[in-house]
């Protein structure tokens, strides 16, 4: 994984720990013992505050848009944690879109999901 992205796949082991482990006090315990609703709600909280972010100016709106960023993909991580699902799997299926418009692939999802 390129060394940017070694902090994601760090948390990402973290988070799984968590999740078999569960230990007394921890944040992300409290989430995943809260279940996937909850965790979908704070999911949405952040992704709010990250758009709300989006529109402030200058420097202080620019750290302020990276700190709810942050939290988002947190918040993100931990649903992937509490469902099983590694990072490197969400890697793979972006690695799979790379190169595919974006329509084009909706497109395929819509007509995936009406041969269900």
């Amino acid at each position: 994984m390129p060394e940017p992205l070694l902090p994601l796949q760090r948390l990402m082991q973290t988070l799984s720990e968590r999740a078999r482990s569960r230990p007394t006090g921890s944040y992300t315990t409290k989430l995943m013992d809260a279940g996937s609703e909850k965790i979908g709600e704070k999911i949405l909280e952040e992704a709010r505050e990250l758009i709300d972010a989006a529109e402030e100016s200058g420097e202080a709106g620019r750290e302020h848009f990276v700190y709810e960023a942050a939290d988002l993909i947190y918040h993100t991580l931990v649903m992937l944690a509490f469902r099983g699902v590694d990072l490197a799997e969400v890697a793979t299926e972006l690695q799979r879109r790379e190169g595919t418009s974006g329509l084009v692939e909706k497109a395929n999802r819509t007509t995936t999901k009406t041969e269900e």
